[in-house]
């Protein structure tokens, strides 16, 4: 988990960070939003090209001019990105399109409005070459998102950037492996030998949910941009140098919220129990000797979060299927 120092070529990162983002993100989406209002077309701005160069700041690396055919930074590295900032919604009444920053539906006049939040990163997985490459070749994977913090009390106008890094042939990411290998097995060749050879989607990998944590991620950057839909102001929160040895660096934590009963069973039964004992909340310390009589949520709201330690327990779930998104939010819910 040590970057390869030779290839860190890019100084100043912060401050071109900023730069780049307001160059390449925000004021053209700025401008995408005043032309929306008049062409009632989606002011999205795709982050594919733009999280590649994103990438080249946070890691100091630079790319090889290759586009989708090479490697995406020098060292080999693998960068994915994904955005859930303006993505098209739908009128929960009518199921017409409706834009991020509208507040009715303009077919039936509804407030009632699913709003999405399901973008993902895509991993193509189509052949045993192509599976040994991303768990032997390329050494790490980044991934970059754009989404909004506070999506879920309908706050569209702070969006936040991040990267993660996972380190395929570290021990501490060997989940990240299982999961692309069964889905290789088990879902990829399955559904082309059941379907005439036909190639599956790619594998799903979905922010900030179950598969997600288990492969513990290590978050590298993190900024918010307040006031994005009109006078962006940039915030840099986090931003892990590129020359740091990653090893002893921690993981995303888990929330607690996310495990079913089963699952918390399991670590309060296999894990240490010093380690339990370490991601308690102070003031829930007592409730320890009644663990299993306790509720499922209660059982939740003891813990800070899931730490790598107590992760070791957990099984991988649901590898063997297709993944869905069951993040829904509805303005009708907020107003």
């Amino acid at each position: 988990m040590q970057p390869n120092k030779k290839f860190i070529t890019i100084n100043d990162n912060i401050g071109k960070i900023k730069a780049l983002l307001y160059e390449l993100v925000l004021q053209p989406r700025l401008n995408a939003i005043k032309w929306s209002l008049i062409t009632k077309q989606t002011p999205n701005i795709k982050i594919g090209y733009p999280g590649q160069h994103l990438a080249s700041l946070i890691t100091g690396m630079e790319g090889e001019r290759t586009g989708a055919r090479g490697n995406d930074l020098i060292d080999g590295s693998e960068v994915k990105s994904c955005s859930r900032i303006d993505q098209l919604d739908i009128c929960g009444d009518c199921k017409s399109p409706v834009a991020r920053l509208e507040e009715i539906c303009s077919n039936c006049g509804s407030k009632n409005i699913d709003r999405k939040n399901d973008s993902k990163w895509l991993f193509s997985v189509r052949s045993e070459d192509e599976l040994n490459f991303l768990l032997h070749g390329v050494g790490r994977v980044l991934l970059v998102m754009g989404d909004y913090p506070d999506f879920e009390n309908g706050n569209f106008e702070t969006i936040r950037f991040q990267a993660f890094e996972i380190w395929p042939e570290n021990k501490r990411n060997y989940r990240f492996a299982e999961i692309m290998t069964n889905y290789y097995n088990k879902i990829y060749l399955a559904h082309k030998k059941k379907n005439a050879g036909k190639n599956p989607a790619p594998k799903n990998f979905w922010p900030y949910q179950y598969q997600f944590y288990i492969c513990n991620p290590i978050l590298v950057f993190s900024c918010l941009v307040t006031k994005a839909n009109s006078n962006p102001k940039i915030e840099v929160q986090h931003y892990l140098e590129p020359s740091v040895n990653r090893e002893k660096q921690e993981s995303v934590l888990m929330p607690a919220s996310i495990l079913n009963e089963t699952e918390m069973n399991l670590i309060f039964k296999k894990s240490p129990k010093n380690e339990v004992t370490k991601m308690i909340k102070k003031d829930h310390l007592d409730k320890l000797r009644g663990f299993k009589k306790l509720t499922l949520e209660d059982k939740q709201k003891m813990f800070i979060g899931i730490n790598e330690e107590l992760r070791k327990v957990l099984p991988l779930r649901d590898t063997d299927k297709i993944s869905t998104s069951k993040t829904k939010y509805s303005r009708r819910n907020h107003l």
